[in-house]
């Protein structure tokens, strides 16, 4: 799996008082699970964050910060943060924070059989 491990560190450090996390390997790269939905993940050197739709056109002007578009397909309410984004704690917060906060709204994805 080839993604960053010091990414994978602070955003472990950033949920680790929550109860119930859980870290799969997907889409090429680490995803973090917060309450069995999709929080936010890392594929390569780029951290996933899933946020509030209403939210997308906003935050896609910030530094750093573009549309997800894995499969060559853009996913409104899913963003890719490169290094420019979160050099610091306070832009790194935010982003976890803003993840955070769409995770208690978000749905769950349907369970397979």
């Amino acid at each position: 799996m080839a993604y960053n491990e010091k990414l994978a560190n602070r955003i472990r450090e950033a949920l680790q008082d929550l109860p119930i996390i859980e870290e799969k390997e997907m889409m090429g790269g680490l995803t973090f699970m917060v309450n069995e939905k999709m929080c936010v993940g890392i594929i390569k050197d780029e951290m996933m964050c899933r946020i509030d739709p209403t939210f997308h056109e906003t935050v896609v002007e910030m530094a750093g910060c573009r549309t997800m578009d894995f499969t060559k397909r853009p996913m409104k309410g899913y963003v890719m943060v490169d290094d420019t984004g979160m050099k610091t704690k306070k832009e790194f917060d935010y982003w976890i924070n803003l993840s955070l906060d769409f995770n208690s709204k978000a749905k769950s994805s349907k369970k397979k059989k």
